[in-house]
């Protein structure tokens, strides 16, 4: 009896590939079918609305926005949000790519041998983490460190508000994936010299320098990095 169900089956996945080879994939009813019918129309769907979300208009509600939405790229990843830092309208607001992982473990940014020698970039400008607004183009870090080209461009965007409504004096950038993205440039500007970020509410000067990660690996860089932190020296004198 097993032997003849065998068969039967065997039998059966000859005819239906027989049938295949025909051309017929599909199953066949007993009824003929008009082909050549043209197809009826669907009546057409709603148009629906997207609602545009309007920007916040207060650095509180920026960050609570920042913090909050759901439809910000940092919600599709693994780990707490490291907020921005520091009061509206300080000497200086410093704006950095990402956490690194010692940020998030420690739930701040540039921490670690990073942040020290951050803090030692500050003191020889005369300043220290209470007088600056520090903030991420990405309040948390994606996986293996990488973003997408698309949220890259939503961060940059969102950074524009975020200097307009921090209001600082001055704003210092660092490293090349943050100036990729808020400062494109053609190389007809020295990177030595204060230039202006247009934000969405005018512009303030500007400089950009290595990321401090990038000068523990890299020593030599640390002279033309002073170079740089000099230009801010020098526009608060008389």
């Amino acid at each position: 009896m097993r032997g003849l169900l065998q068969d039967d089956a065997a039998n059966a996945d000859a005819y239906l590939a027989w049938w295949q080879l025909a051309g017929v994939d599909s199953a066949i009813g007993e009824s003929p079918v008009n082909w050549l019918r043209p197809v009826a129309p669907r009546p057409a769907a709603a148009a629906t609305t997207v609602p545009v979300t309007e920007k916040p208009r207060t650095l509180e509600s920026f960050l609570a926005w920042l913090a909050n939405d759901p439809a910000q790229p940092e919600r599709r990843w693994v780990g707490e949000q490291i907020a921005p830092t520091g009061r509206a309208q300080a000497e200086l607001m410093v704006v950095t790519d990402l956490p690194d992982p010692a940020d998030m473990s420690e739930g701040r940014l540039l921490a670690d041998r990073a942040g020290l020698l951050f803090d030692a970039m500050l003191r020889a400008i005369g300043l220290d983490r209470d007088a600056i607004h520090l903030a991420s183009l990405f309040t948390a870090r994606p996986p293996g460190g990488m973003v997408e080209a698309s949220d890259l461009a939503h961060a940059a965007d969102r950074m524009r508000t975020h200097v307009a409504l921090a209001q600082p004096r001055r704003l210092l950038l660092l490293g090349d994936r943050t100036i990729r993205a808020l400062m494109p440039t053609d190389g007809a500007s020295s990177g030595n010299s204060l230039r202006q970020f247009n934000h969405d509410g005018g512009n303030v000067p500007v400089v950009a320098t290595f990321h401090p990660r990038l000068l523990l690996t890299q020593p030599a860089a640390k002279a033309e990095c002073w170079r740089t932190l000099q230009s801010l020296i020098e526009e608060t004198r008389p």
